[in-house]
């Protein structure tokens, strides 16, 4: 039971890192308590994914006139059909990685993996009765859903993401305790499917750190088809019927069919063992340096439970660095230009600073502006429909930022994503030959403004 890594969750970090380890020569033990792919796979990113982009053609279907497209009804679902399309779509995608797993000689132990302390130099793990001797260990446990003291929340049958990915009836209405992207994205799949949604936020605006001027026009998008939002709000109380809010003194209520709970993760660290180890913390997570190492040299961290970048392609990218470091191979990571996307219709997607993080840290910057519809492919495909190319430009005519509303936001960000990485000037990016038409010459145009 000797190995040269461990490595403790299968999530996106996990089994990516896993794969990476052994295709490399280092035998490699993964263990993962619930199912391979971690939250991302089965609860989280693909799933949600998948109902959305069934929602996405049904409102497509539902504009198709716009297009000079005639649907002779009014456009049904199957709700039970999409669901079981979601739970299909994991299926495949989790056999996959299995697959792979297992190709590279990866053993998997599905069992609760704790660090008992070191033996002659090497890390002692026991899982399911077993003990197993490695010399490194990569910690990858994830996050967990944050369950706030609301009063009477105890008593509701109240949704988290994972009870709502799999409900197969609609609610009569729906409150959304949280207005981050796990929020915006459920009230985008359950307006699109007919529902009354209303979603209660803290902040002042919508989307946590994402950019305020863009979290602002997207919160338009879905009050015009809809949606309520209560901005500055706190949610006091919890009934099978009602969600009692507060603000600015007023105390009212909201009818809630049903209640999904939406206020955040956090990093699960206190069930792994690490104090056997006094591996230190930093604030909500596991403090790791430039090459994911922690304070036990032989000890690295990666993915949410660092508490830094709570995103799946981010662990990925912290896994690799990870076992570069432990081959010996020059990587480091680096988060100046890690894309974040709210998969809504019409999706929103950034990178780098946003205006409020350039104003905090007292860069001098200006800022570049188009309307996506300067954009003949977007005019194309999305007939009246808004959107925004803003990039974020620094003393030196860098690219430090970019936000951009409208369909397809997530596919382009990696354009700017790339630009940041390489630190590319105004001018320099300006060289670049977009093809046409492409709603990604939106970028090159926002340049020449």
């Amino acid at each position: 039971m000797e190995y040269d890594i461990a490595i403790i969750g299968g999530g996106p970090a996990g089994y990516n890192a896993a794969e990476r380890a052994a295709s490399n020569g280092l035998k490699t033990v993964l263990f993962e308590k619930n199912a391979i792919g971690g939250v991302c796979l089965n609860e989280g990113c693909i799933p949600t994914k998948t109902l959305l982009y069934s929602a996405k053609i049904l409102d497509s279907i539902k504009s198709a006139s716009k297009y000079g497209v005639t649907v002779e009804s009014n456009p049904t679902f199957d709700l039970d059909k999409i669901i079981s399309r979601k739970n299909k779509v994991v299926k495949k995608l989790t056999g996959g990685v299995k697959m792979k797993l297992d190709a590279n000689g990866v053993l998997t132990v599905h069992g609760e993996a704790f660090i008992l302390g070191e033996e002659n130099d090497n890390i002692r793990i026991s899982c399911d009765k077993e003990v197993y001797s490695v010399k490194y260990v990569l910690l990858c446990t994830g996050s967990e859903t944050i369950i706030p003291p609301i009063k009477g929340l105890s008593e509701v049958d109240f949704w988290t993401s994972k009870e709502a990915l799999d409900s197969k009836e609609l609610p009569s209405s729906l409150v959304i305790i949280g207005g981050g992207v796990i929020g915006l994205e459920f009230a985008s799949f359950f307006n699109s499917l007919g529902v009354k949604v209303s979603v209660v936020e803290m902040m002042p605006e919508i989307l946590g750190v994402m950019d305020k001027e863009v979290s602002a026009m997207l919160r338009t998008e879905y009050t015009k088809k809809g949606v309520t939002f209560y901005l500055g709000t706190k949610v006091t109380e919890v009934s099978s019927k009602h969600v009692t809010i507060e603000k600015a003194g007023t105390v009212t209520t909201i009818e809630a069919g049903k209640i999904l709970l939406s206020v955040g993760r956090r990093a699960v660290i206190d069930k792994v063992g690490t104090a056997n180890l006094n591996i230190e913390l930093l604030k909500n997570g596991v403090k790791v340096n430039e090459f994911m190492q922690t304070s036990h040299p032989h000890v690295y961290a990666c993915g949410d439970i660092t508490g830094y970048s709570l995103l799946a392609h981010t662990a990925i990218r912290e896994g690799e660095v990870a076992i570069s470091h432990i081959l010996g191979i020059d990587d480091r990571m680096n988060y100046a230009a890690i894309p974040g996307v709210v998969y809504t219709n019409p999706e929103f997607a950034g990178v780098g600073k946003t205006e409020e993080e350039a104003v905090a840290d007292g860069i001098d910057y200006h800022i570049l502006k188009l309307p996506m519809a300067y954009s003949g492919r977007f005019v194309v495909e999305n007939e009246l429909g808004n959107g925004v190319c803003k990039l974020i430009i620094d003393s030196d005519d860098r690219i430090i930022g970019g936000h951009l509303l409208g369909n397809p936001a997530s596919e382009l960000v990696v354009i700017l994503s790339m630009a940041i990485e390489k630190e590319y000037t105004v001018e320099e990016f300006k060289k670049q030959i977009f093809p046409h038409p492409t709603v990604s010459e939106i970028i090159r145009e926002t340049l020449f403004v």
